[in-house]
């Protein structure tokens, strides 16, 4: 590993892309709930889920397609009650 970072690294100091999340006063509790805010805003584990298996282009299409329609009729339902049409 040494010799990984001796030959790609020019000496700077290592940056660490992610996520964090800073524990104040020790409460560990409320940097768990914001880190999984944080998670749960980046869709992080929603894209984890998504690229587990090969989906078919053809699926992807239909689910989407899918998740279209439905948030369309959410909407129309939403609209319905608020403005009677």
């Amino acid at each position: 590993m040494s010799n990984y970072r001796n030959r790609h690294n020019s000496g700077g100091p290592v940056q660490i892309q992610g996520l964090s999340v800073e524990v104040k006063n020790g409460d560990f509790n409320k940097a768990l709930r914001k880190f999984k805010k944080a998670v749960q805003e980046d869709g992080i584990l929603q894209e984890l889920r998504e690229r587990e298996y090969y989906e078919k282009p053809t699926t992807v299409r239909k689910r989407k397609k899918a998740a279209a329609r439905a948030r369309h009729l959410k909407a129309l339902a939403k609209r319905k009650e608020q403005k009677g049409y």
